[in-house]
């Protein structure tokens, strides 16, 4: 540990493939896997850290930076895995329950609160579950309280994981933590055929990786002539029926077939004709 108490910041995340949060620490001999207590919105947790210690001037965020308690001690550490494994059987009881009450819902996750007050289950459903009988029967069982939580299937895809269609696991089950603006605005901004199941994840929404590109495409389209300008050469009129923002060229078609140039070749040798608008 630092000797001149030189405060850093750490990323830590709950689960794994979970959210990460930043807390403060003059702890500077914390490592990527170590488990520390944090105090979390649900009371005392064990965390895990996902990122060294950094210093304390490179922490740009507006949130307020919590310090964590402390590393968690060997007890702890048992206590929080023998939580998990109690956890896995809760899941076990409540699927047979579910069963049992004929429940349309899909168990996802389980946790145990570190001090065991209250035991989280997330579950995905289709439509609105009727689970008052089954907290009953799982709070008389378990000893403590229930809370059922009904997530979304983009949620359910990152608590899951898989593999996208480019080959990689899913970013949402590795680093993604916001599912924000992805709308098929943004298929047609950077021109993908609008193939809806080509265009979907594993959540069965639009892919996430919609909003990677496309302010790319939005400010290198600029330099793009109109769809349907026309242009002439050697008293030959071509018309601009598309054009590829990656390889920035265009394709011209003309009476007798067509060309594809280069965007800068267009610009320097051909003459605008009419520029539709």
């Amino acid at each position: 540990m630092t000797e001149n108490n030189e405060r850093y910041f750490i990323s830590i995340t709950y689960n794994e493939g979970g959210k990460s949060y930043c807390f403060g620490t003059e702890d500077n001999t914390l490592e990527v896997g170590d488990h520390v207590l944090v105090e979390s919105s649900q009371g005392v947790a064990v965390a895990k850290v996902v990122a060294p210690p950094q210093s304390i001037d490179k922490y740009s965020s507006s949130l307020e930076l919590k310090d964590i308690i402390r590393r968690a001690n060997e007890h702890e550490l048992r206590q929080h895995e023998d939580n998990i494994k109690d956890a896995a059987l809760a899941m076990a009881f409540c699927q047979t329950q579910v069963e049992r009450l004929d429940l349309k819902m899909t168990l996802l996750t389980s946790e145990y609160t570190f001090d065991r007050t209250k035991i989280h289950i997330t579950y995905a459903a289709e439509e609105r579950v009727d689970f008052r009988e089954l907290v009953k029967i799982l709070g008389s069982h378990l000893k403590t309280r229930v809370e059922l939580r009904q997530i979304g299937s983009r949620d359910r895809a990152k608590l899951v994981g898989g593999l996208g269609q480019c080959g990689f696991p899913l970013c949402c089950h590795t680093f993604l933590q916001e599912f924000d603006g992805i709308s098929i605005n943004r298929a047609k901004n950077q021109m993908l055929p609008l193939n809806i199941p080509k265009l979907s994840g594993h959540c069965g929404k639009l892919l996430c990786c919609l909003k990677y590109e496309d302010d790319y495409y939005t400010e290198s389209k600029k330099d793009f002539p109109n769809i349907g300008s026309t242009f002439t050469r050697s008293d030959t009129l071509y018309q601009l029926t598309s054009f590829n923002v990656v390889n920035r060229t265009v394709r011209l078609d003309y009476e007798g077939g067509f060309v594809i140039l280069p965007l800068d070749e267009l610009k320097r040798d051909y003459k605008v004709k009419y520029e539709k608008k």
